[in-house]
Order: C-alpha cells, then sequence, then structure tokens
C-alpha cells in the first residue's frame, strides 16, 4: 500500500520547499517515539536518502520514508487542511489504535 499524498499536500510542500535557500531535494516523513500515546509524526526536509530509505515521488516530490517508520505509516494518507482553527498536515493513519487528547500523538 505505501503511502498517499494528497493534491493540496504535496502543493503546500512545494510551496514552503521553493521558500527554503538553498532549497532542499526531498520531505522526509518519519515515525518517532515519543509524545503522550507513544508515537508522533515526523517531517522535515533533506537533501540525501540514508540508502535504505524507501523513496517515493509524488509528482516530482522526493519523499524519504525509514523503513522502520514505513511499518507504522503503511496506508497514510497526507493532506494539508485550512480552518478556523488554523492550518496543517494531517495524517490520516489506519494503523492507529488510539491517540491522546491534543491529537499529537497516537498509539498502534
Amino acid at each position: 500500500m505505501g503511502l498517499e499524498i494528497t493534491p493540496t499536500a504535496i502543493a503546500k510542500v512545494k510551496e514552503i520547499i521553493a521558500q527554503q535557500d538553498p532549497q532542499p531535494r526531498a520531505l522526509r516523513v518519519g515515525v518517532v517515539g515519543g509524545g503522550c500515546s507513544g508515537f508522533s509524526y515526523q517531517m522535515n526536509f533533506e537533501n540525501d536518502t540514508n540508502g535504505i530509505d524507501k523513496v517515493f515521488d509524488f509528482d516530482g516530490l522526493k519523499v524519504f520514508v525509514d523503513h522502520a517508520s514505513l511499518m507504522y505509516l503503511n496506508g497514510t494518507k497526507i493532506d494539508y487542511v485550512e480552518s478556523l482553527e488554523g492550518s496543517g498536515f494531517k495524517f490520516e493513519n489506519p494503523n492507529v489504535k488510539s491517540t491522546c487528547g491534543c491529537g499529537s500523538s497516537f498509539s498502534v
């Protein structure tokens, strides 16, 4: 199944990359331990893969995911949403069993 990123999220990431100097080559998406429910999502920019990453290409946007994170992200859809409460990236992960009250961490 892998990972899905909506066209809206792809456009937003490309917009952010275009504002960086120097511009990074890729987005890294991962899962790290922490938060009140056990895990949290992490997104940052990188220039090089570590050689064992899964590399995705979404309409010209390179996305690196390490193999450990891929287990937790398999089937996940990443979207970018704007609402009255704020804007940001939203992860729809079918592997999540519960989330914390603030929504910033999850457990599987």
